[in-house]
């Protein structure tokens, strides 16, 4: 029985031991397998991983001068886990001229795993960014005194010139939602927040680097681990070469200071955007450094919206622009011939329809149409193709999606896909639109308005100046694009492929002899002072206040180096402001300057105002 109990025992403590053993087991598994704490821990006592930020990729323009470009900036960075109680707050809150209160808030926002995910007490965690050189030299002279705190260098932009920020676009701190979408970003990095420095994000910020150093017992960094042998070395971003040409954008935001609307030029053989102006504007200075945030409130909260890029953002009727659109239909669908005649008693009267017109010699056929600008011309042109040709397209439906058929591919009603963010698509409406609207009982004359560029149709800036280069081109475009160049890479095949409207190439000569006559005698006669083959059409877009002027044009006419869009809220008739800012744009940019004259008429632009709906002449 004793022998028994003895045996007994012996199972027992066997059993005892084994299970410690077994638990030991597991236990030093967990730590040396399944979890990176103690790595964590003993590697950030050896060592010390520094991120090597790159240099963002500057921005250039067509002829190669610098826009945007990078100075040396200072982070500082604190690695939680090495203060230990040791740091004097008062010291290093003096050190830095911050409060207490504003320390305990930016470690508190560094320990908040909602709005920094990536937070260890191990890794190095951004505490300020953006230092003056000023500052860091002050901080670098009392660093040994705040254990677990350090200097990261990086870089911040610089803008050359106080123009083009609704292109350049501008640089901030990534965002919680950044962080989870790529991970190549941590806490404190910076993105590419609007413009091109958005849309061009990752070819702009180049690849991180990083060095491993060497730490003693004491926390003291030693050198290099293994003399560098398994750093990585930073990739600088990929520079960029805008097809906007500085001089060009100068002038546009010079002309548009005091009014609020827009200016697109483009290049109509290669579809390069040279200029985008949206008024009002701001310095993209004002958005660097640690005053951004500040600055960006104040933008967003001022009434006339100089955030918004109206040149891309903005929809507006586009008056009696889009009734070179219409020509093109109407000749390319049979509705008319060259020659074909409408009537215009001051503008459209059918069936106690009115639709005005200013006086003109009557009838006429398109030509001369469209150099005088005929509200009535457009008018018969859409009544006849929408209501009296039933034999041709069975239904006024099928006449309507025919029409907006031609519209969409001239670019209209939908997104260009031009290499900036937030593009708007515009309104072109269908039969289906107007079935909803009027419950299915309607015709040409309840849509007639759409012939002359109002009622319902919407287009942006850029889209008008989008028609321009596509009628420069006797019929094709290619998507608008900011970027011409990026460095060591092609350009994306979006932006070379040409894009063929449904208008018959000879349609097109007969709309650019309509525009080119306007320029010698008709709406746009003011382009005929220049010693270039300019042609043109005028808008003025109706609105509940003053009507936008609007001016579309192209030059020269037979070699044609630019198309311009210019669109003026307020601003009255098309030739009041769109056709001598256009002018001077072209003048601008084929000759390279402006005569002495031209600067004279810039100047007493420049220096008109126009507000609250009324023009100041």
């Amino acid at each position: 029985m004793k022998d028994n109990g003895l045996a007994y025992r012996r199972f027992v403590i066997a059993g005892i031991a084994i299970l410690i053993v077994i638990v030991y087991t597991i236990r030093l598994f967990m730590l040396q397998i399944t979890s990176d704490d103690y790595k964590k821990s003993a590697d950030s006592n050896a060592f010390l991983k520094k991120i090597e930020y790159p240099s963002r990729g500057a921005i250039l323009d067509r002829t190669g001068k610098l826009l945007v470009y990078n100075q040396p900036a200072y982070d500082i960075m604190v690695v939680m886990n090495e203060i230990k109680g040791r740091l004097d707050t008062l010291e290093f809150c003096q050190t830095l001229g911050i409060t207490r209160q504003e320390f305990d808030r930016r470690m508190a926002t560094i320990k908040d795993r909602n709005r920094n995910p990536g937070y260890s007490r191990f890794t190095q965690q951004i505490f300020m960014s953006q230092l003056s050189d000023k500052d860091f030299s002050i901080f670098q002279e009392k660093m040994f005194r705040f254990p677990g705190f350090y200097v990261q260098k990086r870089s911040v932009r610089q803008y050359q010139y106080s123009m083009g920020a609704h292109v350049l676009g501008d640089v901030a701190e990534v965002s919680p939602a950044d962080i989870e979408e790529d991970d190549y970003y941590q806490p404190g990095d910076y993105i590419g927040k609007l413009g091109i420095e958005r849309s061009y994000e990752k070819q702009l910020r180049g690849v991180k680097g990083i060095q491993i150093l060497l730490r003693d017992a004491h926390g003291r960094v030693q050198g290099r681990y293994r003399n560098g042998e398994f750093d990585q070395r930073a990739q600088p971003g990929k520079n960029l070469t805008l097809g906007i040409d500085a001089n060009l954008q100068a002038l546009g935001e010079r002309l548009m200071e005091g009014k609020i609307g827009s200016i697109v030029a483009i290049e109509p053989s290669t579809g390069e955007v040279l200029c985008m102006v949206s008024s009002p504007s701001y310095d993209p200075r004002m958005m660097v450094g640690r005053q951004r945030s500040k600055n960006h409130r104040l933008l967003s909260q001022d009434v006339w919206k100089p955030l918004l890029n109206r040149s891309i953002m903005g929809l507006y009727p586009p008056g009696s622009t889009f009734k070179t659109s219409q020509g093109l239909t109407f000749l390319s669908e049979g509705i008319i011939t060259p020659t074909t005649p409408y009537p215009c008693g001051h503008g459209f009267n059918f069936k106690g329809l009115h639709v005005g017109c200013h006086g003109h010699a009557a009838p006429l056929p398109l030509v001369p149409a469209l150099s005088t600008s005929c509200n009535g011309f457009f008018c018969w042109g859409l009544y006849h193709m929408i209501n009296t040709n039933i034999s041709k397209y069975g239904t006024v439906q099928n006449a309507m999606n025919t029409w907006r058929d031609y519209m969409v591919s001239m670019g209209f009603g939908y997104k260009l896909g031009i290499d900036l963010p937030g593009e708007k698509r515009g309104l072109i409406p269908n039969a289906q639109f107007y079935d909803k609207a009027y419950k299915g009982s309607w015709n040409g004359l309840t849509v007639i308005s759409i012939a002359i560029g109002q009622g319902e149709v919407l287009l942006t800036p850029l889209q008008i100046a989008n028609l321009g280069a596509t009628i420069a081109n006797r019929g094709y475009y290619y998507v608008p694009h900011v970027v011409k160049k990026v460095q060591g890479e092609p350009l994306d095949t979006t932006f070379t492929r040409r894009h063929y409207t449904k208008a018959d190439k000879s349609a097109y000569e007969y709309v650019v002899q309509g525009m080119r006559s306007s320029a010698l005698g008709g709406t746009c006669h003011e382009l005929a002072r220049y010693d270039f083959e300019a042609c043109g059409k005028t808008g003025t877009a109706q609105n509940k206040g003053h009507d936008h002027s609007v001016f579309m044009g192209f030059a020269p006419m037979n070699n044609p180096q630019i198309a311009v869009a210019v669109y003026v809220e307020n601003g009255g008739w098309g030739a009041t402001y769109g056709v001598p800012i256009g002018g001077l744009l072209m003048e601008q940019y084929i000759h390279g300057k402006l005569s002495e004259a031209s600067e004279a008429r810039a100047k007493n632009i420049q220096e008109r105002r126009i507000a609250y709906g009324t023009t100041d002449r």
